[in-house]
């Protein structure tokens, strides 16, 4: 899954927003009140989202970027594909969410646009791996043969924009250099500074987050 924002085109002639094209692109005062994103300590997008931003910005830039971030942001939702879902049904102009959502939203009918920022995305990797002390080790290699095999990577070209072996195309409506768009990301930087991150957020930002 990578980061991307869903832009509705029709609210955007509505109030006159141009399409934004970068992350920094989103701290204009005009889509104040007109973006969605994830909260990161319900949804793994919205941490995603977060940790990328500390990362490609360090931690002090980062911080800064979010707090002026938060001041066009209308609320936090508590899914990650819930900010483009409520893009593509015109109840706000732009969601923060992860790209695959927006690709299919889009072929079916949804009048937005998901974009991939000129910045990069962040990303996260869906991966399998074989537990020390499995009940079936046996059974667990044969698993992990086929989850490499190109029968695997044709199911998996599907549905993410993309896949460890190259060769397969992308899913339908991706861009098919989306492997260069890719924001570099340190997955365990993220790991050990998640419960920091998503404490100084949640003081931060949390009271915008929606209610159950």
């Amino acid at each position: 899954y990578l980061t991307a924002f869903c832009f509705n085109t029709e609210l955007a002639k509505q109030y006159d927003l141009p399409m934004p094209e970068s992350w920094e692109d989103l701290l204009d005062p005009v889509y104040k009140g007109h973006i969605v994103m994830p909260n990161p300590a319900s949804s793994g997008t919205g941490f995603m989202f977060v940790s990328s931003v500390l990362q490609g910005l360090g931690e002090d830039a980062g911080w800064d970027y979010l707090k002026k971030l938060d001041e066009n942001i209308a609320i936090y939702t508590k899914s990650g594909s819930k900010p483009c879902k409520l893009a593509g049904s015109g109840e706000y102009a732009i969601g923060i969410s992860f790209a695959f959502v927006g690709a299919r939203l889009k072929r079916e009918g949804a009048p937005i646009e998901f974009i991939l920022p000129k910045e990069g995305s962040g990303y996260e990797i869906e991966a399998n791996a074989l537990l020390k002390g499995a009940h079936n080790p046996d059974g667990a290699k044969q698993f992990l043969d086929w989850a490499i095999s190109d029968e695997a990577m044709n199911l998996y070209a599907k549905y993410f924009a993309v896949v460890a072996k190259p060769g397969f195309p992308a899913p339908e409506g991706m861009p098919s250099d989306t492997a260069d768009r890719l924001f570099p990301m340190d997955f365990k930087w993220s790991s050990d500074n998640r419960d920091a991150i998503l404490e100084q957020w949640s003081n931060l930002f949390a009271a915008k987050t929606e209610s159950d």
